[in-house]
Formats: structure tokens, sequence, C-alpha cells
């Protein structure tokens, strides 16, 4: 008997939209049945490329019986009102990140999920990419030997000299919008975080976009944090949208009792991992598996996929998701008052590739 493939529809057709369906197309195990945008404009632009149907609302998509899975590609302000709307008319969902804004939204989701039976998995998934499973079996493996801290650096640079429409981006700031990457990362390797410092600072307040229209930032676009996570290892976060992408501060690196283990992107599937045993010269580590090139968006989706065909947990989680939601809005909390923040809330930590174990 053939097997039904995964139907999905997407929510957003913006700048990301098309690299969602062409990592999509490879794969006969999901099936696009379409998009909607609140420009229809757009959506019947993006269905004509990438195949499926404009639908004429998010409602009408909602509506439709055949849709399995609502990929939430909307802009970050929005993300917990659709997913919203999407787990309450009975849909799974995979959404882009943050999951929400605040931690009560975020949780909110979670429980909803719960509820409804619904799967809720959010972005990033880039823990699943090749380098980054060969980082984490290293360390699993006691290769660095314990490691007791992190190193993490997101120099996102200035959004506007890539993106046409930068004001979403700036209204979350770059700690909400690029931070959750390496974030993901080091809780899936670490677990959950229990106590945050903070700092955050406005940098150059006055831009100008691609079109030449000038703009004014409030939140801001330099933060670092400290995290200290329940099993004692120590991270030092910095997230930018003033230093661009040329800086030498990239990627993670992990050290440890016995070496450094370094990856120099947490979203690049096919990243540079290295090892340096205490006091030596980094050394390439070899991948487990030949890396995708660049970012396989539809990764998550395809995780959601094999876990409903194996009745298994998928890997990406809202639940873990929604803890990263608690550490940014608790270095948010510590910028603002000048006080560490403590956390509390828990997730499960996801189970490496089966190629990974």
């Amino acid at each position: 008997m053939e097997k039904k493939p995964l139907h999905i529809a997407i929510v957003g057709c913006g700048n990301i939209a098309g690299a969602y369906a062409r990592t999509f197309a490879p794969y006969p195990q999901i099936r696009l049945l379409g998009a909607t945008d609140i420009d229809f404009a757009r959506a019947e632009a993006y269905a004509a490329e990438h195949g499926g149907k404009a639908y004429p609302s998010l409602e009408a998509l909602l509506e439709d019986p055949e849709v399995d899975v609502v990929v939430n590609l909307s802009i970050h302000h929005a993300h917990a009102a659709v997913i919203r709307q999407c787990l309450e008319a009975g849909k799974d969902v995979y959404s882009e990140k943050p999951l929400a804004l605040s931690s009560e939204e975020a949780w909110a989701l979670v429980r909803l999920a719960e509820e409804k039976g619904r799967r809720l998995s959010c972005a990033p998934m880039t823990i699943l990419g090749e380098a980054q499973q060969t980082l984490w079996k290293a360390i699993r493996d006691g290769l660095a030997g314990e490691v007791r801290v992190a190193y993490a650096e997101v120099n996102w640079g200035r959004i506007e000299s890539w993106h046409p429409a930068p004001g979403p981006f700036y209204e979350v700031g770059a700690l909400f919008d690029a931070g959750v990457y390496p974030l993901t990362i080091m809780t899936t390797i670490f677990g959950p975080a229990r106590r945050v410092i903070g700092f955050g600072k406005v940098l150059y307040p006055d831009r100008v976009t691609q079109t030449g229209e000038p703009f004014h930032i409030e939140t801001p676009d330099f933060v670092t944090a400290t995290i200290e996570f329940a099993s004692g290892a120590v991270a030092r976060l910095t997230a930018s949208f003033y230093v661009g992408q040329h800086s030498k501060q990239k990627g993670i690196e992990f050290h440890g009792d016995k070496g450094s283990l370094f990856i120099d992107s947490w979203q690049e599937f096919d990243a540079k991992v290295e090892y340096a045993r205490f006091g030596e010269a980094y050394q390439p580590l070899p991948y487990l598996r030949e890396p995708y090139r660049g970012i396989e968006w539809a990764r998550g989706v395809l995780d959601i996929a094999s876990a409903i065909e194996e009745q298994r947990p998928q890997r990406i989680t809202g639940t873990q998701a929604a803890h990263v939601v608690d550490i940014l809005c608790a270095i948010r909390q510590s910028y603002e008052q000048g006080t560490p923040v403590e956390l509390q809330s828990e997730f499960v930590q996801p189970e490496p590739m089966d190629w990974a174990r």
C-alpha cells in the first residue's frame, strides 16, 4: 500500500518561503498543497512558482481537510496568533522562530497543542544538520572531556543591507531573531538553563532601508548574556545587528577539560567542525556523513513526517522552543532591570539523528 505524503501548506510568502519550497521539492513524503499571505497577490505568485493553490485567507487554508501541517512563516509578531489559530483548527504546526515573544504566550501554545493532541515544532532545526550532529556526538563521546563553557557569537549584521523589509527584525531585536539559533543548539547539548545575566544597548539607532527610507530602532541591536545551565555548564552569548558576518568572532566554541571543539556556523549544515587537544592547534573533525550544502529548511518538517510514520515524538519540539523563549525573556529582563534572572522551566532534550548515534 502506497504511503500517503504529508500534506503541508504555508502561511506567509515572504523572503524565506521560497527556500522552504525548494528544499521540500526533492521529498515525495512531503506535498506542498499551497500557501496564503495577507497580500493575496504574493500568495498567487508563490503558488504559480512552487505549485499548489493560493488560499485567499488563513481561514480558507485551515478549512481544507487535506492540510496536515501548517508551516508558519509569518512575521515574528504574528507567530503566536497564527499558531494558536492553526492548533485550534486541529492542524499540526511547524513555525519559524521564535515560538512567541513572551513566555506566557509560548507555554500557552505548548499547553494548547497538548490539549488538542497536535504536534508543535518550531525553528531553528539546525541541530539536525550534519555539522551540528557531528559536533554533538563528539561532545557526547567525551572527545573534549567534560565541557564546562561555550562561547556563542551571533554577529548577524545590518538587516537592511540584505532584507527589503527590515522593520520586523529590528522590532524584536537581534536576541529574539538570531540568538535563538545557538541557544537551541546549546540547550540541546546542555539541557535547560537556570540563570542568566544580560546586557543590551542600541548602538546604531538611525538607519536607512535599501530604498532610501530612514528608520529608527529602539530595541537593542547589541546584546550579551551569560547563561548557566542545570548541567553546570556556562555559556557566553553575543547577538548583534551591528557587527556583520565578516566578523572573525563566529559560530560556537565548546571548551572542556581535555580540549576544545569549534563549529564556525550554527546554521550551515556543512559548517566547519574542528577539534583541538588542550594547548594544541585545531584540526578538522570529519563529518558523520556527507553534509547538505547550506541549510536544508525542510528538515524540521521531515522530522515531523518521519515521527508520524514511526509513531514517536519529533525531535524539534514546541516545549524546547518555549524554554528558549524563557531564556530570551530572562535575558531581556536582566538587561532592563540590571539583575540576574532565574529560570525553572523544563523540556526533554531531543534524540540524536539515527545516523549520528
